[in-house]
């Protein structure tokens, strides 16, 4: 049975009159905020407000750095030479710092979206190119990503402290990575359904793949999508039950 797991969210996904998910709802939820930082969403007035919001609640401030994709909510992958995107990286993790010191806090982790996830857990060099970033940050900075993944073992190799992600809302394929959102059924919006995966994790430490198989887990934090369709009241069901399980919610950072 898992007796402590931090909640997270991606937050402040709007742009300009643009909005996306309920940040405010969300943040007296969650224990860790993963905050857009203006390439996949998120604008300068966005990034203050969630930062502020955050920081009085304790909540975690954490970095969601994505590939420059406005258009595509940074769910495209985009080929670049791994100095540019170090670079790339290294500029969002300045600008969400800097509001979040202007209210009071830090950024405390690092977590790529969408497409970049996806890219670092897989790829040698991308993976690279988010540790060459943190390794610029003038101060260790966690990493929040999925076990066994690229970016995992090369964080974590380079001394950087690495906490693994399970996810309540989206479909996992046998070799334990996410289901790719074009298939049908990758997204679970049903709270029913989510409800009972949470319980089957904080019970038993595993969750089923799309074809049935078992995979055992050992997460440090559990994921919603704050874009997921009904997303707030998921993450009320999501937190109900791990409280009913006898889980502590509290922010691994």
């Amino acid at each position: 049975m898992i007796a402590r797991l931090d909640l997270n969210a991606d937050l402040g996904e709007g742009f300009g009159h643009w909005t996306a998910g309920d940040d405010e709802g969300l943040l007296e939820l969650v224990t860790s905020a993963n905050v857009a930082c203006g390439f996949h969403a998120g604008d300068p007035v966005i990034m203050r407000r969630v930062c502020e919001q955050a920081a009085a609640r304790g909540v975690a401030i954490g970095a969601q750095v994505s590939y420059r994709d406005l258009a595509g909510f940074g769910r495209r992958r985009i080929e670049m030479e791994p100095a540019e995107l170090a670079a790339d990286l290294l500029y969002q993790l300045g600008a969400l710092d800097g509001f979040a010191r202007a209210a009071g806090d830090r950024v405390r982790y690092l977590k790529p979206h969408g497409a970049l996830y996806h890219a670092a857990a897989g790829d040698s060099a991308v993976a690279g190119a988010v540790v060459a970033a943190l390794r610029a940050w003038p101060e260790p900075l966690p990493v929040l990503t999925l076990p066994g993944s690229q970016l995992y073992r090369q964080a974590s190799s380079a001394g950087f402290p690495c906490y693994s992600e399970a996810f309540a809302d989206r479909a996992y394929l046998p070799d334990g990575s996410l289901q790719s959102r074009l298939a049908a059924g990758a997204v679970i919006t049903d709270p029913g359904a989510v409800a009972d995966r949470v319980r089957r994790l904080a019970e038993s430490g595993t969750l089923l793949a799309v074809d049935g198989t078992e995979l055992t887990l050992s997460p440090d934090s559990l994921c919603l999508h704050g874009d997921t369709p009904g997303a707030l009241e998921l993450a009320r069901t999501v937190r109900a039950e791990l409280v009913r399980a006898g889980v502590e919610v509290a922010r691994f950072t």
